[in-house]
């Protein structure tokens, strides 16, 4: 006979005395820490664990005794279900400070090198309405919370007892379908979002009335699970131009589904004359990624154009380009000033996407070459510095690991400076140990983590010293944080 597991504890009056990791933060209880997300320290509150370790617990608020004077209004009617934006209770110049510390503590613990003192961070220009693209899942099934709960299920008993010998309702509020994010945790639910702020307001717009006439028309929504149902996705992105992409994901099926989405789309276009690139595609694929997707057109051009500076940079529907728009060019500014270009140098931009920083930085260089794995950010990199009178660039797609090689530096020339901006994983250690080889003088790693970043730095070590560290906001509200790190070769 199976024992039962022993119920998790119920903390009553607990003071939270400080912030953790991923946006959550933590108290002390009986010389054990417990991590509590959506929480601000100065909050005295009652915690239920969920999870319950040797060293750590894991708990969420159940009652609030105290508020911390600490603590901001989130702005969100969603805050605390939707993930997006778990630091809205947290004024924003607390928010820097904490990013300012997590950088210096993950360099400092896991990169162990010799370090200079930290530049101040650099905020973000906006705080709200500050991204150019959004991604919103679509589903048959949505995500409803424990109040909604409670609340259906008292309706559900008074009207059922008001109808007495009527048959009972059985639809649920969960039944009804959704357009949103998706919850963590539970990968096949969508939080039904009426209004988020991270975007431009004409994206609650759109996204509201593809929920609105796809429910009228009784358009099916798809169940991840099963994996049926005509609409999947919907992408919004804008740019500085004043352009709005719709990309929408379908999924067909053996009775068609085209015209219905024709419909919809000839709707939006209709509706929404900001929208200059409307795209769709039928995706079969268990997950919604669109990388490998033939995409096309039904309405408008393929891509959109972002502005920089005097430059104009083509974002295509699979193009990566920073999501903060802004902010974007005062990090590629900074890249370029602790680059410190004499008009000399040869510049290899690593991980380059569609060429923006190689693009921003080449008039100040004699060469720049980029290297990215996405062919078609590769093509539109090209078409970049073709679009804007570039001509001292060179771009390669491929495998990081696999192309910066040896004899690639022995074609090419040595870089005098090497630009690295790659995923949160950062570099393969391949990659390193070439830069090692061609032990350029200068080496500029953009990092949207810190963490890895901090384990990269101490690969480099070797041979390189850390003169400049720069902690960029890209993401206000969000735990997250960009670093810029400027290397030198060691005498």
């Amino acid at each position: 006979m199976a024992r039962k597991k022993k119920p998790l504890p119920l903390l009553e009056n607990i003071t939270i005395t400080d912030y953790a990791a991923e946006g959550k933060a933590l108290a002390r209880v009986d010389e054990m820490v417990v991590f509590v997300p959506w929480a601000v320290p100065g909050d005295v509150v009652d915690l239920q664990v969920r999870r319950k370790k040797h060293s750590f617990m894991e708990a969420e608020i159940v009652r609030f005794h105290e508020y911390s004077p600490r603590r901001t209004q989130p702005f969100c009617q969603h805050f605390g279900v939707c993930g997006g934006c778990k630091w809205q209770q947290i004024p924003y110049d607390e928010q820097l400070r904490m990013k300012q510390q997590q950088v210096f503590d993950q360099l400092t613990r896991i990169g162990k090198v010799q370090l200079p003192e930290f530049r101040p961070i650099m905020g973000s220009v906006k705080t709200q309405e500050y991204r150019n693209k959004l991604d919103f899942g679509c589903a048959n099934k949505r995500w409803i919370t424990k109040e909604q709960m409670r609340n259906e299920e008292l309706e559900m008993i008074n009207e059922n007892e008001e109808m007495k010998n009527d048959a009972p309702r059985t639809h649920s509020l969960k039944d009804h379908p959704a357009i949103g994010f998706h919850i963590t945790g539970a990968f096949d639910k969508i939080l039904p979002i009426e209004r988020c702020w991270l975007m431009d307001d004409l994206q609650n717009q759109i996204r509201n009335e593809v929920l609105k006439y796809a429910t009228y028309n009784n358009l099916s929504f798809f169940d991840l699970r099963q994996q049926v149902g005509l609409l999947r996705d919907v992408i919004v992105r804008n740019s500085s131009s004043g352009e709005w992409m719709v990309i929408i994901q379908f999924h067909f099926d053996e009775t068609g589904g085209e015209q219905e989405a024709l419909g919809l789309l000839q709707h939006l276009a209709d509706k929404f004359p900001q929208i200059t690139s409307l795209l769709y595609l039928d995706n079969q694929k268990c997950n919604d990624t669109i990388g490998d997707q033939d995409i096309k057109v039904f309405m408008g051009n393929d891509h959109i154009y972002e502005l920089m500076e005097d430059l104009k940079f083509k974002v295509g529907p699979k193009s990566f380009y920073q999501t903060n728009t802004e902010q974007a060019y005062h990090l590629y500014s900074v890249v370029r000033e602790l680059a410190a270009f004499t008009g000399s140098e040869l510049v290899y931009d690593l991980y380059t996407g569609t060429g923006t920083i190689a693009n921003f930085v080449a008039r100040k260089t004699k060469k720049v070459i980029g290297i990215e794995y996405v062919p078609e950010a590769i093509e539109d990199a090209k078409i970049n510095s073709e679009i804007n009178g570039i001509s001292n660039t060179l771009f390669y797609a491929g495998d990081m690991k696999d192309i910066l090689t040896d004899d690639f530096i022995s074609q090419h020339g040595r870089p005098d400076v090497i630009i690295t901006d790659p995923p949160r994983a950062g570099m393969h250690p391949d990659v390193v140990k070439t830069i090692l080889n061609a032990h350029p003088q200068r080496i500029v790693y953009v990092s949207c983590n810190p963490a890895t970043q901090a384990r990269d730095l101490q690969l480099l070590d070797e041979l390189y010293k850390v003169e400049v560290v720069q902690p960029v906001d890209m993401f206000p509200h969000t735990p997250h944080v960009e670093n810029v790190v400027l290397l030198k070769l060691k005498e």
